[in-house]
């Protein structure tokens, strides 16, 4: 570094600062200082930024655990560690895959005490696995009953003279039902 330089921060962190001339010796005012820029702290809307939910949900995630507590300025300002980004989007994807919160919280909280959630970790998801597996085969009655439904009713409306009622909806209580506890759909006999 030049003598006479500004003050500025290098590559690897080290704050440099004004002397007239460059010795070894330190210098009177000036305190060199390394800078970890690894553990800057974040807001909780710097988090909702970068990953795209609000900081309410933040400050609900470490209500819950999800996220560790974290530190407090002066002024109340809640900051987190960087990583915190990384979790808060593990827990949104965790999400999308049927999880819940309350179920990431306590995998969370044993991860931070040091244990190995692993395998519970795999047990939910072979549970959300085949729950999602019998939705799918609900679904798929679901849709062959409606395939039925629509070409009956296709039919029904080609043999019905124009401006008459088809009574397509009335037809549904002549016509076996899907089954399906979501949607209140039973197969049902003829009576």
């Amino acid at each position: 570094m030049r003598a006479g330089s500004p003050s500025r921060l290098s590559r690897d962190g080290v704050v440099f600062c004004r002397k007239k001339r460059l010795t070894l010796e330190p210098a009177p005012g000036c305190i060199l200082t390394t800078v970890n820029r690894a553990k800057a702290h974040l807001r909780s809307g710097e988090i909702a930024n970068q990953t795209g939910v609000s900081a309410d949900t933040i400050r609900h995630y470490e209500r819950l655990g999800i996220l560790p507590k974290a530190e407090r300025t002066s002024s109340g300002y809640r900051m987190y560690l960087p990583d915190a980004v990384e979790r808060v989007r593990l827990a949104q994807r965790a999400l999308q895959l049927g999880f819940s919160l309350n179920q990431l919280a306590g995998i969370f909280r044993t991860r931070d005490a040091g244990g190995a959630p692993c395998q519970h970790v795999l047990d939910l998801a072979e549970e959300k696995l085949r729950t999602l597996e019998g939705q799918i085969r609900e679904l798929r009655r679901t849709h062959d009953y409606m395939r039925q439904i629509v070409r009956d009713w296709r039919r029904k409306v080609k043999q019905t003279p124009s401006g008459s009622r088809a009574m397509l909806i009335h037809s549904l209580v002549d016509k076996p039902e899907a089954r399906s506890t979501k949607n209140n759909l039973k197969w049902r006999s003829k009576s």
